[in-house]
């Protein structure tokens, strides 16, 4: 088996690194990574710089890119060999509804999907038990040797922060929803310059039974498919006679 890893917190992470290691002993591992964290990267792509390489030891390259861009010559240029799966990770953090569409693990998941690759983003809510999130995502890929997992979609998977023997089980979830992000913090460089950061994330709006948020905070492993078509088909017909009404 041949993996393609890559992430969003930079090459020396540490859940790229538990991430490697445990599947070292089962397959052919390559690292294409960004050379610093380019987390809240999303799905961008580096288009008026040239992307420098740098490789580090056998099989590992950093990319002074983001994670879009890591991905795409790892496909396109440094790999000739089949990939069977791209995994994304371990995030530092999790993914979590709205979080997706910001989250450089997760677009980097999406290239690889882009790409014709199996495609798989694993987040840990948390900072301390990597081991376990890397245990899901193992169990996860062997798991579809027996028992192929559908190949028409990019899983998200987020795993609560916790010993592997304390996990409740798995569960499918769909993504929830937060409220609004808080405001801009405003502040003083030491020049006496005005600068700005961006607020925390907005609080859980939509986190019930059957979410993301839900199966996290009840020590799940949360398993969401993700689609990459952001057509919105039920409203078709609607803004269909919308048009035609408008234009008559």
């Amino acid at each position: 088996m041949h993996l393609l890893i890559s992430n969003d917190d930079g090459v020396f992470a540490d859940g790229i690194n538990i991430l490697v290691d445990i599947f070292s002993d089962i397959a052919a591992v390559t690292v294409v990574a960004p050379d610093r964290n380019r987390s809240g990267a999303s799905n961008s792509l580096t288009l008026e710089s040239p992307l420098r390489i740098r490789q580090i030891h056998e099989r590992r390259y950093a990319i002074q890119g983001t994670p879009t861009d890591c991905v795409h010559i790892a496909l396109n240029e440094l790999l000739t060999e089949k990939v069977d799966f791209m995994i994304s990770g371990i995030n530092h953090g999790a993914n979590l509804g709205d979080d997706v569409l910001y989250s450089g693990t997760v677009a980097a998941a999406t290239e690889g999907f882009f790409l014709g690759v199996p495609a798989i983003a694993i987040s840990l809510c948390g900072s301390t038990h990597f081991q376990t999130a890397a245990q899901v995502v193992k169990y996860m890929v062997l798991a579809d040797k027996d028992k192929p997992l559908p190949k028409n979609r990019i899983f998200n998977i987020n795993v609560p922060d916790c010993a592997w023997d304390k996990l409740k089980g798995w569960q499918v979830t769909r993504l929830g929803a937060r409220h609004r992000a808080e405001g801009m913090i405003k502040e003083t460089d030491p020049r006496g310059h005005t600068i700005y950061w961006v607020g925390p994330p907005g609080t859980t709006q939509d986190a019930g039974p059957g979410t993301d948020f839900y199966a996290i905070e009840n020590n799940y492993v949360s398993l969401t498919p993700l689609q990459v078509d952001l057509t919105a088909h039920d409203t078709l017909n609607e803004l269909s006679q919308w048009v035609k009404n408008a234009t008559e």
